[in-house]
C-alpha cells in the first residue's frame, strides 16, 4: 500500500432514552442547520464508552444517564462529507437532573418527544441513526453490557 494516510472513523456514543413514551433527544446547531439527535458525542482519548455516553449525555442535557444495555452498532458514511461515522447506542436511565448546568457549545436545548413528534421532524434529523435507535429501542433490541470488553490503558 503506497499511501501513508490512515483512515479512522468518528467514534461516538449515544443514549437512547424513553421515559412515559417519550424520547430525549436534543435539538444542536450544526453546520447544515439547527437538527435533532440522541445526546451523542465522541469517544476521548482514555475513555471507556460507558464513561463516554454518561458523559455526553450529561454535557448536552444536564440528566445524569445510567446505561443499562447495549442498544447496536452503527456504521455510516455520511454521504456529502469525507466522515465515516461509528456509534455505539446504549440504552438506560436518568437518574437524576441538574437544572444548573451549562449545556453543550451548539446544544439549544434538551427535548422529550412522542414517536409521533421524532416522525414529525424526521427531516431535520441529523443522521439516520435517530430513527433507526428509536425503532431498534421500541423493538425490544438489547445487549448485555458485559458484551462490550474495554481492558485497562497500560500505564
Amino acid at each position: 500500500m503506497s499511501d501513508t494516510t490512515i483512515w479512522k472513523p468518528h467514534v461516538v456514543v449515544a443514549a437512547v432514552v424513553e421515559r412515559d413514551g417519550r424520547f430525549l433527544l436534543v435539538e444542536e446547531e450544526t453546520d447544515c442547520g439547527i437538527l435533532f439527535n440522541q445526546p451523542a458525542g465522541h469517544l476521548e482519548d482514555g475513555e471507556s464508552l460507558l464513561m463516554a455516553v454518561r458523559r455526553e449525555a450529561f454535557e448536552e442535557t444536564a440528566h445524569h444517564f445510567e446505561p443499562d444495555a447495549l442498544l447496536g452498532i452503527y456504521h455510516w458514511r455520511h454521504p456529502t462529507k469525507d466522515r465515516t461515522y461509528l456509534r455505539f447506542a446504549f440504552t438506560g436511565v436518568v437518574t437524576g437532573f441538574d437544572p444548573t448546568a451549562a449545556l453543550d457549545t451548539g446544544i439549544l436545548r434538551a427535548v422529550w418527544l412522542t414517536l409521533a413528534e421524532i416522525e414529525a421532524c424526521r427531516m431535520r434529523h441529523r443522521s439516520p441513526f435517530v430513527d433507526q435507535c428509536v425503532a431498534d429501542y421500541l423493538s425490544g433490541r438489547r445487549f448485555p453490557l458485559d458484551l462490550i470488553n474495554e481492558f485497562p490503558l497500560l500505564q
